[in-house]
């Protein structure tokens, strides 16, 4: 397992949450990680990813202002800190690394190299 995603659950709107992403084996040392996530019948989307030095950093619009990421590289571990959510943000996380970097923050699934196995967030109105 190269990225072990976590910290999903149920969450109340305009609660808190935090998803946690560790990586191990190759995935270690990724230039960028980031978070997607999914909904039955939907497309995989971006959400949210940063480089490890800092030298990029994005967000979707839809989470902009509610939604930080950020990164522990001595731990090798990527977080998505969810303020304010709502039940439109329902969806299965994937946590997301990209050996190669490149700047801007890439938005698409193909550009990253390995993915967690999904972690599943669902918010009460």
């Amino acid at each position: 397992v190269q990225l072990q995603a976590s910290g999903g659950g149920l969450v109340q709107a305009g609660g808190s949450l935090r998803l946690s992403c560790v990586a191990s084996g190759r995935a270690v040392g990724a230039t960028i990680m980031g978070w997607f996530r999914q909904t039955p019948g939907k497309e995989r989307e971006f959400v949210a990813g940063t480089s490890r030095g800092g030298q990029g950093l994005d967000y979707a619009d839809s989470v902009k202002g509610r939604f930080t990421i950020s990164r522990d590289n001595a731990k090798n571990t990527v977080y998505l800190q969810m303020t304010s959510p709502k039940p439109e943000d329902t969806a299965v996380y994937y946590c997301a690394a990209r050996r190669r970097l490149t700047i801007p923050i890439p938005k698409k699934t193909d550009n990253y190299d390995y993915w967690g196995q999904g972690t599943l967030v669902t918010v009460s109105s």
